[in-house]
């Protein structure tokens, strides 16, 4: 039995693609193609691979000038920002180049009776399940690095970015990556849960709702199939009294409203030593004024509707009930605010963490700011939360800046900066977030298993 995914475009609310999910029998041979081809897959040079990988990468950037506008259509992200491939290319460009170093073989120890030493496998098959809100490089973050280590891999792309996981298959497929090691697939969640739960996926990686990975996890309860998964934020932005106040507000407020607000590690609240506050809070309104809502077709757009009308509905929910109980917000309403996708950007002050505002990830264009006495406050209410993705702190003292970050339960520490991810850092979180690391040389080491050999040498 199949159904019917849709993508509804946030532009206008129209049908923009809709897809065939796979039956339960065809999704299980499709899990079975992979697992056929991926000996073949492994046994090739680690360059071969690597070349191939990287081929399919070019491929996706030539596609770029239709990719763009899709965006726009799918998920609402204007097209002056030109799309994705900068990072996509720069996360997967990283991964090849440390792959060597990060899969080669741990030497423990040779002498004239034992070799031991410690070698990193594939897993097998891997299955990815991506995000809508930025489809392309959070699903290249594993779909790389894992081919690369010589698994095979399934991408389940989200309905909101329905045509995603497509382009991205026919582009590695188009620069020689075999159709079976490289496959997308449109699954309903019965079909992806019956899956995980008879064990046709090695590992999985999710990235999107705590909800979301609460089913992965059940659906692969008593298999011991890996399940790494990157979920809810509510990230903070601490800024101390010795700030360079200017790059503060820039790059926080640009963290908060980017994407409209759609970002995984986007920040939700912030707060500001008091010295600071007044100054900040008026920067930040200037900055956000000066946005325009619209179509994210138009160049002249800077924020684009929310990717569907439904979330918006919750970023509304929040602010209203902020404002109920005694925020004060500081944005006037948009003339393209629409009631539906389209929605105002908003920053909100006299808040406090009774408020969901403050404690549920909110997902849109709207900050929290509060003021804050000094670090023990500043940490006290940055740990106030159920998620731990990023913190970004923003100081001159790089040493308090550590000493900070020590006692902040989070994934990430920035400091002077946020809403970034390094493809040399390992992109993890704690609490809510979810477990599990992208990236960096951990990335590699979750996406294969290690084996061990004491071999015993033959002596007279």
């Amino acid at each position: 039995m199949t159904t019917e995914l849709k993508c509804i475009s946030p532009i206008d609310g129209s049908v923009f693609a809709t897809r065939e999910t796979l039956s339960e029998a065809d999704a299980r041979k499709a899990a079975e193609r992979a697992r056929a081809a991926q000996a073949d897959w492994a046994a090739r040079q680690l360059k071969e691979r690597i070349e191939l990988v990287m081929a399919g990468v070019a491929a996706v950037g030539a596609m770029n000038d239709e990719i763009v506008p899709e965006l726009a259509r799918m998920m609402g992200r204007p097209v002056r920002y030109g799309g994705e491939f900068g990072g996509f290319n720069e996360r997967a460009s990283h991964m090849a180049e440390i792959a060597e170093d990060a899969l080669a073989d741990i030497e423990v120890g040779e002498d004239e009776t034992f070799l031991r030493y410690i070698r990193r496998l594939p897993h097998g098959v891997v299955f990815v399940v991506a995000p809508w809100n930025y489809p392309y490089m959070t699903a290249i973050n594993t779909v790389a690095p894992a081919l690369i280590a010589g698994n095979t891999v399934l991408l389940k792309h989200a309905t909101q970015t329905l045509l995603v996981g497509e382009r991205m298959a026919r582009a590695f497929h188009s620069a020689g990556v075999p159709e079976d090691v490289f496959q997308n697939v449109f699954l309903d969640h019965d079909t992806t849960s019956a899956l995980i739960g008879d064990r046709a996926f090695d590992f999985v990686n999710f990235t999107g709702s705590v909800g979301g990975g609460r089913q992965m996890e059940r659906a692969a309860a008593g298999t011991f199939t890996p399940v790494s998964t990157e979920l809810g934020g509510k990230d903070p932005g601490y800024v101390m009294e010795d700030a360079d106040l200017d790059a503060a507000v820039e790059t926080l407020i640009d963290g908060a409203m980017f994407n409209a607000g759609q970002c995984c590690c986007g920040i939700e609240r912030i707060y500001v030593h008091e010295s600071l506050f007044d100054a900040f809070v008026e920067k930040a309104v200037g900055i956000v004024n000066g946005y325009t809502l619209g179509d994210p077709l138009d160049p002249e757009t800077t924020l684009g509707p929310m990717a569907h009308a439904r979330f918006a509905e919750e970023v509304r929910a929040q602010v209203e009930e902020a404002v109920a109980a005694g925020a004060t917000a500081h944005i006037e309403r948009s003339k393209a605010d629409d009631g539906g996708a389209y929605l105002s950007p908003q920053i909100l002050t006299n808040v406090t963490h009774d408020m969901r505002v403050m404690r549920d990830e909110s997902f849109g264009p709207v900050v929290g700011i509060m003021a804050v006495k000094n670090d023990d406050e500043a940490v006290r209410l940055m740990n106030d939360s159920e998620f731990g993705l990023t913190a970004s702190l923003w100081t001159a003292d790089i040493e308090r800046a550590q000493a900070v970050g020590d006692r902040i339960e989070t994934g990430t520490v920035f400091m002077n900066r946020a809403d970034y991810l390094d493809p040399g850092l390992c992109w993890t979180g704690c609490k809510n977030t979810g477990r599990g690391g992208g990236l960096s040389i951990i990335g590699y080491q979750n996406l294969t298993r290690p084996k061990s050999y004491h071999l015993k040498k033959v002596t007279k």
